[in-house]
């Protein structure tokens, strides 16, 4: 296919605002049809970093990277300033189109997981020199670019996901090809289109970011054992992590999580109740570091659940469970097993699913909750919906013994409520995650109402943790033997 002219691409630009102009700006369509249509007649093969083939978008990444890398540590920070304001502007787009798009999560999270990314991922300050002086000289360690970076991004977050690793990879020195989740292809290559013209508003090389127009598991599989492409960061399910981590490339991977709550005698129960509503159904419990089973010392079980009920949650009767139970799983496991999910329900509103079993329930209650067992299935299965299984133990041992084994060792994300310093220490320890939160929801361990910077790429499998700049480079180290040391 013949590549359109940037003076083309314009005049298609321009034909679609002029129909916005001429209808109802505030049709909560309408950036999203503007966005479609634009999709549909500058298709993916027309630039902007969309290529038709892995080879393409490769070797484009690859020139680019090149002539970035030449251009200096000030055009890192501009570009890194672009993209950041670009994406801000676009971030609503990009959220309701994803929701648009593959149907999952609540589209008013997925503005503020944009709007976090954005923000609080790490730029080119992160990669700060290490200098150590002494009586034998100077020893200096500074992080290098690898080069291009090949991306597997998921259709849970991929707006996201794509501008957290574009911010962090980019800031590094890197560029990158994605090989986006299929179902979430036409918003994933729109957000690839406009960081690619926020890069070269600031002077950027085009085509840092690439990706192909129509991605598959052949595609995902091309990238990954590419030549030029010298390091993978793949945000997926254990197949697709599996297959990164057979290549002979450094592979940073992100992929399952069964993130537990354990809630001892001491926990400020209002304040867990609320925690957990709102961390287990935020974006509709699709992402990994969500909360998905609580595990609750049983003096304080029912106070706990009646929270819940009060703050956003329906609590299920136990004929209730029944009948959800044949809804949600297309198998139910053996005890202390995960089942087989129903992926129709991954990631849809708590109103939609109990409309399935007879309950109609306001857009307002955002999460389900479950009194089961602790052999039960929902407490074993990372299900990405808002069904939240409340397990009751006898004491906090038991709650942490149980909470290790629920998840399964991906060594993910975990929380705890408790006023108990030691206890909390020894959750921690006991769970070894690369993210574990205290007195909170699980999203404050992303930056959001807590400290520390953001990634959605958290690379337990590969022992890597959140990703930042740092993870994407080359620690390189200059030693000066007997001379610069000053003082």
């Amino acid at each position: 296919m013949s590549v359109l002219s940037d003076q083309e691409v314009q005049a298609i630009i321009d034909r679609v605002k002029s129909r916005l102009a001429g209808g109802d700006a505030a049709a909560p369509g309408r950036s999203l049809q503007a966005a479609a249509r634009l999709d549909e007649e500058a298709s993916a093969q027309l630039g902007d970093g969309i290529f038709a083939d892995v080879d393409d978008a490769v070797a484009a990444a690859k020139a680019a990277q090149r002539s970035y890398r030449d251009q200096g540590l000030d055009s890192r920070y501009a570009v890194i300033e672009s993209v950041r304001t670009s994406m801000l502007e676009h971030s609503e787009e990009l959220a309701r189109m994803a929701h648009e798009e593959t149907g999952i999560g609540r589209t008013e999270d997925k503005i503020r997981k944009n709007r976090l990314v954005i923000s609080k991922t790490p730029g080119p300050e992160d990669l700060e020199p290490q200098v150590v002086t002494g009586d034998t000289g100077m020893m200096v360690t500074e992080y290098a670019p690898y080069g291009v970076i090949g991306s597997v991004t998921p259709t849970t977050n991929p707006t996201s996901t794509i501008i957290n690793n574009t911010i962090a990879a980019v800031s590094a020195g890197n560029a990158l090809t994605f090989n986006v989740h299929p179902s979430a292809k036409r918003v994933s290559a729109h957000n690839i289109r406009l960081l690619n013209r926020a890069v070269v508003a600031a002077g950027g090389p085009p085509n840092l970011v690439t990706a192909i127009a129509e991605p598959t598991i052949e595609s995902a599989q091309a990238v990954m054992h590419h030549p030029d492409v010298r390091v993978l960061v793949v945000t997926g399910g254990p197949g697709v992590v599996q297959e990164a981590l057979k290549t002979t490339k450094k592979a940073i991977t992100a992929g399952p999580g069964n993130p537990p709550v354990v809630v001892d005698e001491t926990a400020d129960i209002e304040e867990a109740g609320a925690g957990i509503v709102a961390g287990a159904s935020f974006d509709n419990n699709v992402i990994c570091t969500d909360e998905k089973e609580a595990f609750v010392v049983a003096s304080v079980a029912d106070r706990l659940i009646e929270v819940m009920g009060r703050g956003g949650a329906y609590v299920l009767k136990e004929h209730e469970l029944r009948r959800l139970e044949r809804v949600i799983f297309e198998e139910l496991g053996p005890p202390n097993k995960p089942g087989k999910i129903n992926r129709a329900f991954v990631g849809k509103n708590a109103a939609a699913i109990l409309s399935e079993i007879g309950i109609t329930v306001d857009e307002d209650v955002r999460l389900v909750v479950a009194d089961v067992p602790v052999e039960h299935s929902l407490v074993w299965t990372e299900q990405m919906m808002p069904v939240f299984p409340v397990a009751r133990v006898r004491d906090v041992d038991e709650a942490i013994s149980l909470a290790v084994r629920a998840e399964h060792g991906f060594g993910h994300t975990a929380s705890i409520y408790s006023r108990n310093v030691d206890t909390i220490t020894r959750m921690a320890r006991a769970m070894n995650c690369s993210i574990f939160v205290a007195n909170g929801s699980f999203f404050a361990g992303l930056g959001y109402g807590g400290e520390g910077y953001s990634s959605f790429s958290i690379a337990s499998p590969s022992g890597d943790g959140m990703t930042r700049p740092r993870t994407f480079s080359r620690p390189r180290r200059v030693s000066v033997v007997g001379a610069l040391r000053i003082v």
